[in-house]
């Protein structure tokens, strides 16, 4: 083989072929030559010549740097793990920044697929990144902590109390946040592994939950995922290509926005656990289960007509004079028109944890939604909800948070550098 067919030691049929595998899916989001590292740092697979081209899963790298943090856009991935840390006592600014450098540095390294040296683990040897993301918040705590208090955004001021919530203080908040993301377990699992050994002794994990969704792949073509309640989940998102789609979930970079300015291009994410009372949901009959949620269970489609993209039609009443789509439904209560143009991006895990003391699954939504401004994002949407929503008896909020997720870093920055060096 010639010198020619090598980049970095690494086969370039190798890298052809793993990139090629992921183009042809349409799932390449800047592999940058990290879709091979694991296993051709590790030397398996024999020679150059024998090594095998990744297949287009794992191949997929999303980069770590960037004007907004990877995991906020990035397609849903098959594998999560939200952990929550609390500074441990006697950490303060200084430490915060050295374990923020820590934890970028071994996130940039592991989402090129890249292995950490002597502290590797070993896990994720033979995979490449498999769309690994690792994304980093701060809570509202995590400011006094750090003698950051002047820094700290209005918008991190606690969200209000719901009729509807159960929550458990020792599942909720946080002064750190870290959202990790792979459509592999073992990568996932490994990235978890790695967050917190790094932590060290700066920072003490204050909760964990674990979720997924379906695997790439699963269905004959790509679609909106499923909850555990069989329903299809994430119709009304905001896309990205809608003109207004920055401006409602990112902080705007150019400083025209409120709040401080270590924010730009950052966004708040929402974090709640919802138990999804499965035993009484799934003695509805389905017309009945459509009717709570005013959509089909089929293709996601409105009970007035169309396709899962078709827009509900509101108005529109039965042979009995009575709206299609009833008034406490939550594809009407939930409708941004319905909400003043409210409008969040939900990015949620599944999860199951088991067999509660009940007898009943402990099972449901690791709900996240992303906005530039929880209070004009999540409140007013979950107080609607609260009033009247025929899914609440369905449905328990068991945890939540709220978190500022800083812009992305820079080459050679690390996340959350111009809070902590301001």
């Amino acid at each position: 083989m010639s010198d020619s067919d090598i980049d970095n030691g690494i086969p370039r049929r190798r890298l052809l072929g793993a990139a090629g595998a992921a183009g042809a899916a349409g799932l390449v989001l800047g592999a940058g030559g990290g879709a091979a590292g694991y296993a051709a740092a590790s030397g398996s697979g024999g020679g150059h010549g024998d090594a095998k081209a990744l297949a287009s899963v794992g191949s997929t790298a999303v980069p770590f740097h960037g004007e907004h943090q990877a995991g906020i856009t990035t397609p849903l991935q098959a594998r999560g793990h939200l952990v929550a840390f609390d500074l441990a006592p006697g950490a303060g600014r200084k430490e915060a920044a050295a374990l923020l450098r820590r934890w970028s540095a071994a996130a940039r390294k592991m989402t090129a697929g890249e292995p950490l040296g002597d502290a590797d683990t070993g896990v994720a040897l033979d995979a490449g990144p498999s769309s690994l993301t690792v994304t980093f918040g701060f809570g509202r705590t995590f400011f006094g902590r750090t003698g950051l208090e002047k820094q700290r955004p209005a918008a991190l001021d606690p969200l209000p109390d719901f009729s509807s919530d159960h929550l458990d203080a020792r599942r909720s908040n946080g002064d750190l946040w870290v959202q990790i993301g792979a459509d592999d377990a073992l990568v996932a699992f490994h990235a978890l592994r790695a967050i917190r050994k790094e932590a060290g002794e700066a920072a003490r994990v204050r909760w964990q939950m674990d979720g997924f969704n379906r695997s790439p792949g699963a269905t004959a073509q790509p679609m909106t995922t499923r909850n555990l309640m069989g329903q299809v989940d994430g119709t009304n998102n905001p896309k990205p290509s809608e003109a207004d789609f920055d401006r409602r979930i990112f902080v705007p970079a150019d400083g025209s926005g409120e709040g401080p300015g270590w924010m730009a291009g950052g966004s708040y994410a929402v974090v709640r656990r919802i138990r999804m009372l499965l035993d009484d949901w799934e003695k509805l009959t389905r017309g009945d289960q459509e009717k709570v949620i005013g959509r089909r269970k089929s293709d996601g489609a409105p009970l007035t007509g169309g396709s899962e993209t078709t827009d509900p039609d509101l108005e529109k009443a039965g042979p009995d004079g009575r709206p299609v789509i009833a008034a406490d439904a939550h594809a009407r209560i939930s409708a941004p028109e319905q909400n003043g143009g409210a409008a969040m991006l939900r990015r949620p895990f599944s999860y199951h944890d088991g067999i509660a003391a009940d007898g009943t699954p402990d099972a449901g939504l690791l709900f996240i939604c992303w906005q530039a401004d929880p209070l004009r994002g999540f409140v007013p949407v979950q107080r609607k909800l609260d009033r009247g929503d025929a899914l609440s008896p369905f449905v328990r909020h068991e945890a939540s948070g709220l978190f500022a997720v800083p812009g992305g870093a820079r080459d050679g920055e690390y996340v959350g550098q111009r809070l902590l060096e301001s």
